[in-house]
């Protein structure tokens, strides 16, 4: 209840200095619009705004499913074997070297303008905190229990699966609390690129045909998406630690 206080209260504080800033500058609609237009806009056009979210949704939500899957997968694989280790990790590095920007228009012409190149760009900037993350919890399991492990006579795979991944878990959910802050920034550049639907090809329409508020009522509805992915994600992540504790 705190919490939700909390939150009301910083919303509030937000939309009023957002109205100061529009009525003492003495901003045209056209620039900045004040909140009580965009929450109009919002309410009026919630039908064309919930369509696109629903698309910008599924985009993340399964770049975020495969991107926690494959991510998770190769810091496991990465540090069961050393070779597996040099291959990938150059792979890693390489992956973030290259603006996301740079790589969307060629994730479009290979996939088309539909949902996978967004999911693809999702995936792509969220595999490496993922997979990092992961990792390095994997390889910071404490010598003691692994020295107990081989006293006990555990083979590497059972002391993998059975006390370095349950001691890593908390390194993973790290990597997904940042890849579902992440994912929404993903697909909302795949969207900007080339799309026909998404809250990142309403907010270019919006803007193309000069309805700034429209194109910041999408821009609220994504905000609101993100934060409420990030808390389920959290809670998950808390629910889980709970359990293995």
């Amino acid at each position: 209840m705190r919490r939700a206080a909390k939150i009301a209260v910083g919303v509030a504080f937000g939309l009023l200095a957002w109205q100061a800033l529009v009525t003492l500058a003495g901003l045209p609609p056209y620039i900045l619009p004040g909140p009580g237009r965009v929450l109009t806009t919002l309410w009026t056009s919630r039908a064309l705004i919930a369509e696109h979210a629903l698309t910008t949704a599924a985009e993340v939500l399964i770049g975020l499913a495969i991107g926690a899957v494959l991510g998770g997968a190769s810091a496991i694989l990465m540090a069961a074997a050393p070779l597996a280790r040099t291959l990938l990790r150059p792979m890693l590095v390489f992956s973030q070297a290259i603006p996301v920007f740079a790589l969307a228009p060629i994730l479009t012409l290979w996939l088309g303008y539909g949902l996978w190149s967004k999911i693809a760009m999702a995936l792509l900037i969220i595999y490496f905190p993922v997979t990092s993350a992961f990792f390095d919890a994997l390889m910071r399991t404490p010598g003691d229990w692994l020295g107990l492990a081989r006293v006990m006579g555990a083979r590497p795979a059972r002391a993998l699966w059975h006390i370095r991944i349950p001691a890593a878990l908390p390194g993973f959910a790290s990597g997904l609390r940042l890849a579902a802050v992440y994912a929404p920034i993903g697909a909302i550049i795949g969207e900007w690129v080339g799309a026909s639907r998404g809250l990142g090809y309403l907010m270019l329409l919006a803007n193309g045909r000069a309805r700034i508020d429209l194109m910041f009522a999408a821009l609220l509805v994504l905000a609101a998406f993100t934060l409420t992915l990030h808390a389920l994600v959290d809670r998950g992540c808390r629910a889980l630690a709970r359990r293995q504790g």
